[in-house]
Order: C-alpha cells, then sequence, then structure tokens
C-alpha cells in the first residue's frame, strides 16, 4: 500500500514546506494538505520537488474563519468562485492533482442547485489544467449544518453535474460515523472515488484505534485493485512521528 500524509493535520505544527521534508523522512508516499494558501506556492513547488513527493490535493477555502467553504451558498456565488479559481490556480502551479470543492454550511433545493452549478464552474476550469474535483461527505457530527453529508447524496450531485473530472473523496472516518457498511461501499463506489482517506473511529485519531479494523480495510481496498496513496487525515496527540506505527505495520 501507499500512503498520503494530509498536512492538515500532521506536521500541523511545522511551515507547510518543512511539513512535506517532515513526510519524506517518515515514509510516505505523497502529501495533501487543507488551505495551503499562507504559503508561497514556489515555496512548496520546491518542496515537492526535492523530496519527488506528489502533491494530491488541496482544498478551496473556508471562506469564512469557521466556514467549511461557499460552493452550496446561493448568496455568495462570486466569492465561491473565486475560491475555486484560487484553489485551481495553486495547484497548477505546484502540480496537485485534485482539489476539494467544499459547499459549506447550507440546505434544502437552493443550496443543492448553488452547488451544482458551481461544481460545474468548478470542472470546467480544473479541465483546462488536467485536474480533478473532488467533493466530500462530512459527517453531521463534527460539522453540523454542512451541505454534504452521505455518499449517496454526492453520487447523485456527481451525476447531476455530469462532467467526468469530477470524483468522490471517500474518507473511511465520515463515512463510518454516517452511514457505516466501509468496505461494502467502497466496493460499490470504487468507480466514482478519486481519493481515499482514513482516521480512526470515532475520535479520528491513527488507525491503529477504534471500532475499524483498518489491517482489513487497507488490504480489502488493495484487493479491489486500487492502487493510489491512502490520505492519513488523523488528529495526532502528541508529536506526529509519535503515531507512526501504523505505517511501519501496513508496510
Amino acid at each position: 500500500m501507499k500512503f498520503s500524509a494530509n498536512l492538515g493535520f500532521l506536521w500541523s505544527d511545522l511551515p507547510l514546506p518543512e511539513a512535506i521534508r517532515a513526510a519524506k523522512v517518515a515514509g510516505f508516499d505523497a502529501v495533501e494538505c487543507h488551505w495551503p494558501y499562507g504559503y508561497a506556492a514556489q515555496d512548496v513547488k520546491t518542496a515537492l520537488l526535492e523530496t519527488g513527493l506528489p502533491m494530491l490535493g488541496l482544498n478551496t477555502s473556508r471562506g469564512d474563519a469557521d466556514g467549511m467553504g461557499l460552493s452550496a451558498l446561493p448568496d455568495r456565488v462570486p466569492e465561491a468562485r473565486a475560491a475555486v479559481d484560487q484553489a485551481i490556480a495553486y495547484a497548477a502551479e505546484i502540480g496537485a492533482a485534485n482539489v476539494h470543492v467544499m459547499a459549506g454550511f447550507a440546505e434544502g433545493d437552493a443550496a443543492r442547485e448553488c452547488f451544482v452549478q458551481n461544481l460545474s464552474y468548478a470542472c470546467a476550469e480544473a479541465f483546462r489544467h488536467n485536474i480533478t474535483v473532488l467533493i466530500e461527505p462530512i459527517n453531521r457530527y463534527d460539522a453540523p449544518g454542512y451541505f454534504l453529508q452521505t455518499t449517496d447524496q454526492a453520487i447523485s450531485v456527481m451525476d447531476e453535474v455530469g462532467a467526468a473530472n469530477l470524483k468522490l473523496m471517500f474518507d473511511c472516518y465520515h463515512v463510518q460515523r454516517m452511514e457505516g457498511a466501509v468496505t461494502q461501499r467502497l466496493e460499490r463506489l470504487l468507480p466514482r472515488i478519486g481519493h481515499i482517506q482514513f482516521a480512526s473511529v470515532p475520535d479520528r485519531g491513527p488507525p491503529d484505534q477504534g471500532e475499524l479494523n483498518y489491517d482489513y480495510i487497507f488490504s480489502h481496498i488493495a484487493d479491489l485493485g486500487y492502487k493510489a496513496p491512502l490520505g492519513a487525515e488523523y488528529k495526532p496527540i502528541g508529536h506526529t512521528d509519535d503515531t507512526l506505527r501504523w505505517l511501519v505495520r501496513a508496510r
């Protein structure tokens, strides 16, 4: 198996370029991040080139300090599209493969229509740079009111958009908290998945604890033929380096 370090959580005490270097030393095969915009793209690109690690993806901006994106907010379409433009430009400059377009806190038919339209815009812009757009269901316990909460809802939105470069970000942590049956959903949804992430349930810690057996899940994902790096998006307790026993075992 190959693994990607999500630097939104891992080595979050370090500047992003230094976190990339730390992930290389630790043995990760790739990196991903949340919101890199406080760092010059050239500095991030230099660290990626130095380490040889690909950047798998980044998020569109929060929009507000306590926000989770803008793309399903009907009264903020210009801001949402500016956030998409920002993310795609940054991703293109550093060679990131994916942009996660965050929906934000919203509900109802108008929010869905807005999300579909903004995703259509994002996919068209991303296509010009060979970038994939990702959407991710996020559980209602961690983010009450987030527009996109289940895989079925995500697939319905994707079908309505109808863009070949729109894929599902399947986070085992969020799926287990909202829906369960993680391995069965992976089997069914694999053709629609652009990236897989993981963390323990229910505390979102390292994957060698909690109610999900990740030894089994990782093996099952490999048996399904999925070869891309899996994203370690968990919250370490203490220093990240002290939480990587799972990585040694998974090798």
